[in-house]
């Protein structure tokens, strides 16, 4: 339920913006803005307005399969109520933590603007692959699909590389700790869930 919650609050507030009802740039990650000038809500405002209907449609998607997954195992291992807060503490502090290094290399940078939920969004993929390890997912142009404990090096190693190059306008470094914070968060939050990640593997 939190899950879809988010969802349809994401895509209220970007198709506002997409329509021009609110103003984008109020709400979008800039860096300058939030260091010197204390505009601290951008550092959670840009996860929920996207640059256009492909970027949005791409993120809820991601967040619509992946997001019960994790929510689900959040309620099993601490009660409904409980889970479901912290399911909503998870999503929104990964929206922070996935672009705060952005914050710190940019803070001098007026011209550097982010937008969209594709930090939170790894968070939550990577939350679910530490659940269900084994669990296929696909990727464009392979018609099968890797196994989660597969894909999860590959896709850190192609976003700290793409990182490092910076040849395109992507946010690969907020992808890259969105996807650590969601291995970290659930087993900051339960330890014995490594255990749980071990099992799923055999071993």
């Amino acid at each position: 339920m939190v899950n879809l919650i988010i969802i349809l609050v994401t895509v209220g507030v970007s198709i506002l913006c997409f329509t021009g009802t609110m103003d984008v740039s109020k709400w979008v990650f800039n860096a300058y803005q939030v260091w010197h000038r204390g505009q601290w809500h951008r550092m959670l405002s840009y996860g929920l307005v996207h640059a256009g209907w492909g970027h949005l449609i791409f993120n809820m998607l991601t967040l619509y399969f992946f997001g019960p997954v994790v929510e689900n195992y959040f309620s099993y291992a601490f009660g409904t109520q409980t889970g479901a807060i912290l399911f909503a503490v998870f999503y929104v502090s990964a929206i922070a933590v996935s672009t705060a290094g952005d914050l710190f290399k940019n803070k001098d940078n007026p011209y550097y603007n982010a937008l969209g939920a594709s930090g939170a969004v790894s968070a939550v993929l990577f939350a679910s692959i530490l659940f269900e390890p084994k669990m296929g997912i696909y990727i464009f142009m392979i018609p099968i699909p890797v196994p989660g404990y597969i894909f999860a090096p590959l896709y850190l190693l192609y976003c700290w590389y793409m990182a490092k190059r910076g040849t395109d306008n992507i946010g690969h470094t907020a992808h890259f700790w969105g996807a650590v914070y969601g291995l970290v968060f659930p087993l900051l939050c339960k330890p014995s869930i490594f255990n749980h990640f071990l099992s799923q593997l055999g071993l």
